[in-house]
């Protein structure tokens, strides 16, 4: 059975658990959390030396690390992910505009504000209001792009709706009101109706969960 290290606060973490439960594939998590230092262990780093999550251990011991890498081996060949080289490549476009646009802001004013002390948020102050500036841009331009199209790419739902789903539904735990955003709303509402969908990133689904070390 295929091993994913992560937790349940990491939206990293969160698009890899959607999308192979979107595709009916059994694993076992391993509750690996940043938040108690765990990835950056001499005994994770035994199994991915960047001491990031998510990391996937196959069957086999081969070692599969970043979220938009995990995506795109399980999608291949599925409906997830268009055949088309066009489509394929704007797929990738959002993925990659979630990596370095929307995650770095967004997903990062998220665990400050949910995780930090109060008085470490308060020496970030600055830091917040950039990132909020810059999330609220990215946010803009998805929901320009969704007001006149239902997906972000190739006409249907994909790995990069997935991708952006994940910190995009949560970005009001930092600070974002998507309330400014209607297409964005009326979006997420489409990707939560889609099959086998878990609604929430903290929201158990059934698989096996051993605790770190496992």
């Amino acid at each position: 059975m295929l091993t994913l290290y992560g937790d349940l606060d990491s939206g990293n973490v969160y698009k890899v658990r959607l999308l192979l439960a979107q595709l009916g594939i059994r694993y076992r998590r391993v509750d690996t959390t940043q938040n108690r230092g765990e990835p950056g262990s001499a005994a994770f780093r035994k199994i991915n030396p960047i001491g990031k999550i998510p990391t996937l251990v196959f069957d086999d011991g081969r070692v599969l690390s970043e979220s938009g890498a995990i995506l795109f081996y399980f999608a291949a060949g599925t409906p997830f992910l268009p055949a088309d080289r066009w489509d394929q490549a704007n797929v990738l476009r959002w993925m990659f505009f979630e990596q370095y646009s929307h995650e770095p802001y967004i997903a990062v004013n998220r665990h400050w504000l949910l995780h930090l002390p109060e008085a470490e948020r308060a020496g970030l102050a600055g830091r917040i209001a950039d990132n909020y500036a810059r999330g609220e841009q990215a946010l803009a331009v998805m929901a320009q792009h969704l007001a006149g199209n239902d997906w972000l790419a190739a006409g249907r739902y994909t790995i990069a709706d997935i991708a952006l789903y994940a910190y995009t539904h949560t970005a009001a735990e930092g600070g974002f009101d998507l309330r400014r955003h209607a297409a964005i709303g009326a979006w997420l509402a489409r990707v939560r109706a889609q099959p086998s969908h878990i609604p929430q990133m903290r929201q158990e689904e059934g698989v096996p969960v051993v605790q770190w070390p496992g």
